[in-house]
């Protein structure tokens, strides 16, 4: 997936500690082979292959896991949609860019983008892609994903507690060897060398996303490596989302979502969710926080 993953485990002992760990870690390789579109043998690379060619079998657990993500577009109003990666990579974040691209080429870019022309048949257990071209990709999802089932198959072989740390994603459940909850501290955007708040978090999943380390500057605004797919045009200003969900998975798409659709929006829509909540900083280092959220600051 293109991440890092760390997993801690409480154990007896390490030599049961690492047979756990040795656990998790096939479990992220088996979601990887299926859900990675780099890899050309797996069901999404198929999917992708056969855009505007044909509906293709798949799994029950990847046709579930795009359900969910089409599921998560509507409840974003399209700002976190799994077929982004039909975008054309016309914004570079790596120093190379003089200019903006031009009105038409932004627009050109997510002409294939477009949550509505995936089409799933339940009964088949088949996706189809409805535009050539189109594809699909779980960036913004799959390391969530991974987690959640990291964790899962853990809890069910009797681990007691540990830690799903997917480049970030934190995923949680139990409590430490001496009975305090684990804690997770929240960069600072402004200082990414230091910490903002610790925040307890005893059996659910923390993600932050943030772009204090890929954007450009045009015409004193800051746009972000996080796209809206939906216009082409990267989001501007705000700097940091975390958020607070019982799985990885949701917290890892509403993250991103809350970057596109902005402060006011973002918060209003998260603040409608049952369970979850979320912290925003923007780029005056300004922070908004949803209804339910006490900040321990450091």
């Amino acid at each position: 997936m293109g991440s890092r993953f760390d997993v801690t485990v409480v154990a007896k002992d390490s030599i049961e500690g690492g047979k756990y760990i040795d656990t998790a870690v096939a479990e992220i390789t088996r979601i990887e082979k299926l859900i990675s579109s780099w890899d050309v043998n797996s069901q999404t690379s198929d999917i992708n292959r056969n855009a505007g060619i044909k509906p293709v079998k798949v799994d029950s657990e990847l046709y579930q896991l795009i359900e969910r993500a089409i599921g998560i577009s509507k409840l974003t109003d399209g700002a976190f949609d799994i077929s982004y990666a039909s975008m054309d990579r016309i914004w570079k974040f790596d120093g190379s860019m003089t200019e903006m691209p031009s009105e038409e080429k932004i627009k050109e870019s997510v002409a294939k983008v477009g949550y509505e022309n995936i089409i799933l048949d339940k009964e088949n257990s088949t996706v189809f892609l409805k535009l050539e071209g189109m594809k699909i990709g779980f960036g913004a999802i799959g390391k969530g994903y991974a987690a959640d089932k990291a964790k899962d198959l853990l809890i069910s072989k009797g681990v007691p507690s540990g830690i799903i740390n997917a480049s970030g994603d934190m995923n949680t459940w139990g409590k430490q060897p001496n009975g305090k909850e684990w804690k997770v501290a929240i960069t600072n955007p402004m200082n990414k060398n230091k910490v903002f708040a610790l925040l307890p978090i005893t059996d659910g999943a923390v993600v932050t996303s943030g772009n204090y380390e890929k954007f450009v500057n045009f015409n004193g605004t800051r746009y972000s490596h996080i796209i809206d797919p939906r216009t082409g045009y990267p989001s501007s200003g705000i700097i940091s989302v975390t958020v607070f969900a019982p799985k990885a998975e949701l917290a890892d798409a509403l993250a991103t979502s809350v970057f596109v659709m902005g402060k006011e929006a973002g918060i209003d829509r998260i603040n409608q969710l049952p369970k979850i909540e979320c912290i925003i900083i923007d780029d005056k280092g300004n922070i908004t926080k949803s209804k339910n959220i006490e900040i321990d600051k450091q």
